[in-house]
């Protein structure tokens, strides 16, 4: 199934049939009669960041111009806190508007197969700049529902959510009560900025070794440097469980939301190293220099993280998009 539409331009209407589609080559989630939603409010975060907020000035303009890999913005715009204060501008460059969305709203990686599902194909090839200014100097969160207002208003964007029953794979710990060499709570006191800091250096043992080699930026998952080439790392600060689990949605293997059944509270430190494996997304000689020795993703989070998925059917919050349109030409 897919998302229909009718017309064309900016008055091109989105209506929609709510579906899940696999965006990378891996089995995806389709919607059947079976599944259950309801509408839900929205998410705590938005109330506690002071609810409906607005930019001062705000404007958007296509980009067409722009090199490929272009896209860059004055803070990162993942669902973490990981963030750079900026005295109340946001800036970004070249980004289609799925992320804008997707930034406004904090989309996870549970999140975004369903929102990425409804989208007109323009939100995501089409790129924009987006610049706007307010007094004073918002939190993240805030920056994001000025984010929600300025989408409402440019791009006619009309959303509301709903939490479905799906089929998800439930993380939880491999043995009860102990957590892998790579998977620690965060120490209580421990100086953990969300500003970016310089990246973490590779590591010198093996990963399982080494039970204190965390991103140096604290608040969201990030990319660091492997121990052998032909390897992925990543790994977070200060993070809750709900987030490492949100994060493992839409590869090597994870072809379903991920939740938190740990049990765990608090926060914690993490970082895990696999080898990708091969799948009908990669492009042609994308993995030409794998290191066939590594563990797969879902071994590494046994031996490194001892944690373990476990297919099961669970709540899922998602965001229905009601109505987008594209914005006039510059």
């Amino acid at each position: 199934m897919r998302s229909h539409f009718t017309g064309t331009g900016s008055g091109r209407k989105l209506f929609l049939n709510a579906v899940w589609a696999a965006l990378t080559g891996a089995v995806g989630l389709a919607l059947c009669s079976a599944q259950q939603s309801s509408q839900s409010p929205a998410p705590e975060w938005q109330t506690a960041a002071g609810g409906k907020m607005a930019f001062d000035t705000a404007s958007v303009r296509r980009n067409t111009t722009a090199p490929p890999n272009a896209a860059s913005s004055n803070f990162p715009l993942g669902p973490g806190d990981v963030y750079v204060p900026t005295g109340g501008l946001f800036r970004a460059r070249d980004f289609p508007l799925a992320e804008y969305i997707g930034f406004a709203y904090k989309i996870t990686g549970n999140q975004e197969e369903a929102l990425l599902s409804q989208l007109p194909k323009w939100t995501t090839t089409d790129r924009f700049d987006i610049e706007g200014r307010v007094r004073g100097n918002p939190t993240k969160d805030q920056m994001r529902l000025m984010m929600q207002s300025f989408l409402g208003e440019r791009f006619r964007l009309a959303t509301h959510y709903e939490t479905r029953q799906v089929p998800v794979f439930a993380l939880i710990l491999d043995q009860p009560g102990k957590l892998g060499p790579l998977l620690q709570r965060h120490p209580d006191g421990s100086p953990c900025a969300t500003t970016p800091q310089v990246p973490s250096p590779p590591p010198t043992a093996p990963p399982q070794m080494l039970d204190s080699r965390f991103p140096p930026t604290c608040g969201g998952v990030l990319g660091m440097a492997p121990s052998a080439d032909g390897r992925v790392r990543r790994g977070a600060r200060d993070v809750s469980m709900k987030l490492i689990a949100s994060s493992m949605m839409g590869g090597q293997g994870v072809d379903r939301p991920v939740l938190d059944r740990t049990g765990l509270s608090g926060t914690f430190d993490f970082a895990v190293e696999y080898t990708p494996q091969i799948d009908a997304s990669w492009p042609p000689g994308a993995v030409a220099h794998r290191d066939l020795t590594g563990p797969t993703f879902m071994q590494a989070l046994r031996e490194q993280l001892g944690l373990r998925l476990e297919p099961q059917t669970g709540p899922v919050e998602v965001l229905v998009v009601d109505y987008v349109e594209e914005p006039p030409a510059n």
